[in-house]
């Protein structure tokens, strides 16, 4: 099994900036690719950003590009998310997740193990 755990959430103002940090444990070696998902109140988990093993390929949803840059650092078994120029549509629990697969991951379903979530809040 693999433990995913994130920190790093927390209330900003808009236009602010918050890194997020996700740190693996327990079998690790099955990781591969990796990526931040959101949930806001009353809405479904949506894909953020995804990363490949070897750091070399991301890709971000559309409503975070330009702002949000995801980075891994393998030897600690982390994955960070930095967040600039936040908005108040930001306000989510972001979720990090893990993925057996080698390439770039978008779906849930792609992803085999997810943490419990940190709180971003956004205040106009």
């Amino acid at each position: 099994q693999v433990q995913l755990v994130e920190s790093g959430g927390g209330l900003v103002q808009a236009g602010g900036s918050l890194r997020l940090s996700c740190a693996a444990s327990g079998r690790t070696f099955s990781i591969k690719t990796m990526g931040w998902f959101r949930q806001a109140p009353g809405k479904e988990r949506e894909f953020v950003t995804t990363i490949t093993f070897n750091g070399k390929n991301t890709d971000y949803a559309d409503s975070v590009k330009g702002r949000f840059s995801i980075s891994r650092d393998n030897a600690k078994n982390t994955v960070d998310l930095q967040m600039n120029s936040l908005k108040p549509e930001d306000t989510a629990i972001y979720f990090c997740a893990a993925s057996s697969t080698y390439a770039l991951a978008y779906s849930r379903m792609q992803y085999d193990y997810w943490g419990q979530g940190t709180q971003v809040t956004v205040s106009s």
